[in-house]
């Protein structure tokens, strides 16, 4: 897998003293689209009510946008090289700002999710463009730093998303909680004018239309099929159409890939260790972690009782903790090593997510922040190591693919989680017989995604102690 000879390193087209810029423009990206999703989530039931459908169906409204990622990620690679990477940059900001301004006028489910969907283009193209170029940048002995350092402005989306979304939601309207992104997405437009590099094209070749037509087609009717399954959104047996119609798909997705010479994404990766334990781990760990912002402010509303303002003014902590890890994810590596860290820290992450099953509506707050606070903390890190870990031993021609497939199955995992979550509460409300949620429903649906979560463990137990030692800096 080397480099063609017209391909050239993105670190001779950027200065050294103009680097440090580049991780402020990505990350504006970073927080338009953090901030989006955890303000949508406080407001779910707001949403709902609003447009007179049940909570539990707003599941298409994440789906629908990171099934969106999943499909076009895999091209944003491609495009950067050909158009140029702050091209691509700036028109993804343009096309996330115009759909959020879509979802802020929607007056119905199916165009709240057709915007959503839309959103899902433009951060598919936003963020991995600006995370390839810092990645071919950065030496390995500081990639985890480079990591770390890259989502702290992002982490502050999360952090102050949830009670800002409430305090709109309870006080004013949810609608008003998507126009926020109009004045940060001329920001990072501005931004990528002014510091990101406007010569980094490159000859990618024929772009792998069939690749592009099976993975797409076949994640897109395998995630809508399993979102949509015991609901009358279709009829008959069209959604178990969907998901094996689409399941075929990818199936044959992964036999073109391991016979086309320039696959749209290069499944051959996954025979290095650490890159594998990063892709599957990793996707087994988000598909437990990324149902908790759907999960969490729909328990705390709907069966506690508590306002959007009050849900997300407890909600946020989570992600101040995964803000606090960020300056200790370095010397806990260092320390450990990955080996460890990823068997350990899962099993501390799951013990977690079994707690906020245990939540009643008659916890104190203070034991919900803590509980919060602390399992934020530990999942970060848990995915800080999963990022890291995954660039530990590629050569530097590989990081563009590795990069499509590490952030496709991330959006995968999540849009996966999601709809399991909601399968669940259905179901467990279907089994009692009636339409409310109870806290039993939620907290048979976390533990059902902790024990998903901790399975994620067993996957890491093959790698070698000194595994990623060049990138962790840990010394067997």
């Amino acid at each position: 897998m080397s480099t063609p000879p017209e391909q050239t390193s993105v670190n001779s087209a950027v200065q050294p003293t103009a680097f440090w810029l580049i991780p402020l423009v990505v990350a504006s990206a970073l927080f338009m689209e953090n901030m989006d999703a955890s303000v949508i989530a406080t407001s779910l039931p707001a949403i709902a009510a609003d447009l007179h459908v049940d909570p539990v169906i707003l599941k298409l409204a994440f789906t629908a946008y990171l099934v969106s990622l999943a499909i076009f990620i895999p091209v944003s690679g491609w495009c950067a090289d050909r158009f140029g990477a702050r091209r691509v940059f700036q028109v993804a900001i343009g096309v996330f700002v115009i759909a959020s301004i879509g979802c802020a006028s929607a007056t119905s489910l199916a165009g709240l999710v057709g915007a959503r969907a839309l959103q899902g283009v433009g951060g598919a193209m936003m963020v991995p463009v600006g995370r390839v170029i810092v990645l071919r940048a950065v030496p390995k002995a500081r990639l985890v730093q480079a990591l770390a350092w890259l989502t702290v402005p992002a982490l502050v989306g999360p952090v102050v998303g949830p009670p800002l979304g409430g305090f709109i939601t309870t006080y004013f309207h949810w609608r008003y909680i998507f126009w926020i992104n109009v004045p940060v997405g001329i920001l990072g437009i501005a931004l990528a004018a002014a510091f990101m590099p406007s010569g980094i094209r490159r000859n990618p070749g024929p772009l792998d239309w069939r690749g592009f037509l099976l993975a797409g087609v076949g994640v897109a009717s395998l995630i809508f099929g399993f979102t949509v399954a015991g609901r009358d959104f279709l009829p008959g047996h069209m959604a178990t159409m969907l998901m094996v119609g689409g399941s075929g798909l990818i199936a044959l997705y992964v036999m073109h890939s391991l016979r086309a010479a320039n696959p749209l994404i290069d499944l051959r990766l996954l025979a290095i260790p650490t890159f594998f334990t990063s892709v599957a781990g990793g996707f087994l760990f988000r598909v437990g972690i990324g149902a908790i912002p759907f999960l969490l402010p729909l328990m705390l509303q709907l069966s506690f009782g508590l306002s959007p303002f009050a849900s997300g003014s407890i909600t946020f902590v989570a992600a101040a903790g995964a803000l606090i890890m960020k300056f200790t994810a370095g010397p806990i590596l260092r320390r450990f090593g990955f080996r460890v860290v990823l068997v350990a820290n899962a099993v501390i992450s799951t013990v977690f997510m079994v707690f906020n099953g245990l939540f009643t509506a008659q916890t104190a707050h203070w034991i919900i922040l803590a509980v919060l606070l602390t399992g934020g903390f530990f999942r970060s890190l848990q995915f800080t190591a999963l990022n890291a870990i995954a660039y530990a031993d590629l050569d530097d021609a590989d990081v563009g693919q590795a990069t499509a497939l590490v952030t496709v199955t991330r959006q995968l995992a999540v849009a996966v989680g999601v709809a399991l979550a909601a399968f669940i509460l259905e179901a467990m409300r279907g089994f009692r017989g009636e339409q409310t949620l109870v806290q039993q429903d939620f907290a048979v649906a976390f533990f059902g995604l902790a024990a998903l979560t901790l399975v994620c463990a067993f996957l890491h137990l093959p790698l070698k102690r000194d595994a990623g030692a060049e990138v962790s800096g840990h010394k067997a």
